[in-house]
């Protein structure tokens, strides 16, 4: 990919940063919050060293520490490490993409890239710069938006409403879109890919896939989202770096 495209998506970010820090930290607001709890017990309790990759305004970051790591966060986006500092959301921070992360080969014991790669141009250069700053024994975490997901919506807002695919579910494709929710509206923007582009590229870096979910949400504060519970919103991958 080039560096046009790849300063394209820097930019939309640099420029929705604002939004999406009140987006996301608004209590309760977003999808997020009805998939933590299930997140969290899947990544598991741990005091290694753990790097959060697209950290945005570090609440991911903060649910690591909350787990007992030590985690840096690290962003593209220099308002997002601001904003994330600011929230005393980790132990450490750094200005810069995924694939070129500026520590030393084997400095993590964990990374977690949650939902990140979809607004990444190069995903197997992503995970190669990843990879090399895993050490052999750490684990990789990915949350992406189901790629079926991505290709398709529901009919209506019944919570029995048919979901409905539009066009093809191959292929590499472009998507942008606002969402307004509770008085706030985010501009999201980003890349659709099939679960096979993102199978070939963890194995292109050289991992392996060795745990899988597709959560269900907690609908008790977001009834809303009893859809979700029907077919997948998110995927969850954890993988290993192989020998």
């Amino acid at each position: 990919m080039g560096n046009e495209e790849r300063d394209a998506d820097r930019a939309h970010w640099s420029r929705v940063a604002d939004q999406w820090i009140a987006w996301a930290r608004a209590p309760g607001h977003d999808a997020f919050w009805a998939y933590r709890d299930a997140l969290l017990a899947f990544v598991g309790p741990g005091t290694g060293a753990a790097l959060d990759v697209g950290c945005g305004e570090g609440r991911v970051a903060r649910a690591l520490t909350a787990l007992g790591y030590r985690v840096t966060a690290a962003d593209p986006v220099e308002r997002f490490v601001a904003a994330a500092a600011a929230a005393d959301s980790a132990d450490a921070y750094a200005v810069a993409p995924a694939a070129a992360l500026p520590f030393a080969p084997a400095s993590f014991d964990l990374a977690m890239a949650y939902n990140v790669l979809m607004d990444v141009q190069d995903v197997p250069a992503a995970l190669a710069g990843i990879r090399r700053v895993l050490r052999p024994d750490g684990a990789l975490f990915v949350s992406i938006v189901h790629p079926f997901a991505d290709r398709g919506q529901f009919a209506d807002s019944r919570p029995d409403a048919p979901f409905v695919l539009q066009g093809s579910y191959f292929g590499r494709q472009r998507f942008e879109g606002t969402e307004a929710r509770n008085g706030l509206s985010m501009d999201f923007a980003g890349w659709s890919l099939p679960l096979e582009d993102y199978m070939a590229a963890l194995e292109q870096a050289g991992f392996a896939v060795v745990a899988l979910r597709e959560p269900r949400p907690d609908i008790r504060a977001r009834p809303d989202l009893a859809r979700w519970n029907r077919m997948p919103m998110f995927l969850w991958l954890k993988a290993r770096p192989l020998p």
